[in-house]
């Protein structure tokens, strides 16, 4: 993957933005015409999904008791609000600030644990209060068009700015003809582990999930665990399957159809139940402080993430600097190059937001800037969405705490070998939390990891249906 110099393209001229200026009279119009339909509208699926994202079809009430947006005068002062959880949000945002004196955005730091964020996301929409704009992940934008919660961005000329970013992220808020967020980075996965305790121990970096089965008893045989299976990681999970050549939503038509207990997501349950019956892994959560203190002292001497792994790693184990390396995910095959994703966020744009143009223009300049890229990769935030504006190697921040390597180009190659054709779908955040207890059930209570599947299955099926939408359960 190779990125060049970044030229935004953008002209100004008559104190409007004129290649995403809002006139007086005709757009504003169409901006309230689709706020309207946004307020009515319930997502359906569509048949176009691979190639245009999701179409929306009407079912809803016929009123929209919103206010129409507003188109900020020449030289008025406005403060929009931004819920975040990005490491080192704040000065990218202080750089806006300082540059763009009279569009202010105030930062709110929201926890993103178990997804928190989303919970008090949705609680403000329904309450009215949402916030301007918000980090949202790919996995639980199509939720967000559930509760009508986005602003459709293509009245404002959001289409033409594309080619800034990559396609396969772009298209992760594209519904219909609609555009409702922004790509901010992607989370291509890989292996961290701890080289100093794998060469010490004659451990070889496994480069197939049969070898990493393998290393997981050698690591065990020293007293310590490879990993941890935590049951509430739904995201990582998702990773997993995806990269096995999972498809947990197809659209045909009005129709959605569910494939969450399909076979590659057997097998890779079939693989981790074995590996967690057999006590070749723990089970704690991830990313909390037992596991943290696991990872500061080589209990779990590795940890399949993503790339955003390299700042959280260094920040909770700054003891271990200089014995980490990055090695690509395993392979079902040997000699295969299948990836996968975790994660992935955009910024997006409320539908109550009062000044919708300012808060995309904010959206736009966060994400492609050059100056506020490079600060979003100081702060840890993951694999830029933005094509150009950036080199892979800025993104070796912490080289040092991994004894030198360029680890980054681990995360380039896979980011650049993902199956796009993976597709998400409505009700995610729920999803993960089906998943959560589910398997959190069969490790306290007994049961195989296959009736997780199943049971999340039924469930997903039930819950989106209730949503009035049409579907199937696949297989």
């Amino acid at each position: 993957m190779s990125f060049g110099a970044y030229d935004s393209g953008r002209e100004r001229g008559g104190g409007r933005d004129r290649d995403g200026g809002l006139p007086a009279h005709g757009d504003r119009r169409r901006i309230r015409q689709v706020r309207r339909q946004v307020r009515r509208r319930a997502l359906l699926g569509g048949a176009a999904a691979a190639a245009a994202g999701f179409t929306l079809a009407g079912c809803g009430d016929g009123g929209d008791d919103r206010p129409a947006p507003k188109e900020r005068t020449k030289g008025q002062k406005i403060t929009l609000s931004f819920w975040s959880w990005v490491p080192g949000i704040d000065k990218p945002v202080d750089l806006w600030n300082r540059e763009h004196p009279d569009v202010r955005v105030e930062v709110e730091k929201v926890s993103a644990v178990d997804g928190r964020q989303y919970a008090k996301m949705h609680a403000a929409v329904k309450a009215g209060n949402p916030p301007d704009l918000a980090q949202i992940e790919f996995p639980v934008v199509p939720g967000f068009l559930l509760d009508n919660a986005l602003m459709d961005l293509s009245a404002l000329g959001a289409a033409r700015y594309k080619d800034r970013f990559v396609g396969w992220q772009w298209q992760q808020s594209v519904f219909g003809k609609g555009v409702y967020a922004i790509p901010q980075a992607s989370g291509p996965m890989g292996l961290f582990l701890r080289q100093d305790l794998f060469d010490k121990w004659s451990i070889q970096t496994p480069q197939t999930w049969d070898e990493y089965e393998e290393a997981a008893g050698a690591v065990r045989r020293q007293g310590a665990w490879i990993e941890t299976f935590a049951p509430a990681n739904g995201n990582r999970f998702a990773g997993l399957a995806w990269q096995a050549g999972a498809k947990w939503y197809t659209a045909q038509g009005d129709t959605w159809t569910v494939h969450i207990d399909d076979e590659p997501t057997r097998k890779v349950a079939d693989y981790w139940e074995s590996l967690v019956r057999r006590k070749l892994v723990k089970t704690i959560p991830d990313r909390q402080n037992a596991w943290y203190k696991d990872i500061q002292t080589g209990v779990i001497p590795a940890w399949i993430g993503a790339s955003w792994g390299d700042a959280l790693l260094a920040g909770n184990a700054p003891g271990t600097k200089g014995k980490w390396r990055a090695a690509p995910l395993p392979q079902w095959r040997k000699g295969a190059d299948a990836h996968a994703n975790w994660g992935g966020s955009t910024t997006a744009v409320f539908a109550e937001a009062s000044y919708p143009k300012d808060a995309l223009d904010f959206a736009l300049w966060l994400n492609s800037d050059p100056k506020s890229i490079a600060l979003l990769i100081d702060g840890g935030y993951g694999f830029p969405s933005a094509k150009q504006g950036y080199a892979t190697a800025d993104l070796d921040v912490y080289q040092d705490f991994f004894g030198g390597q360029a680890y980054s180009r681990i995360f380039a190659d896979a980011g650049a070998h993902v199956d796009t054709s993976w597709q998400w779908g409505p009700g995610v955040d729920t999803l993960y939390q089906r998943l959560g207890d589910a398997f959190t059930e069969v490790l306290d209570s007994g049961g195989t990891f296959r009736s997780v599947l199943r049971t999340v299955q039924a469930q997903t099926v039930a819950d989106l249906r209730g949503k009035g939408l049409k579907v199937e359960s696949g297989g």
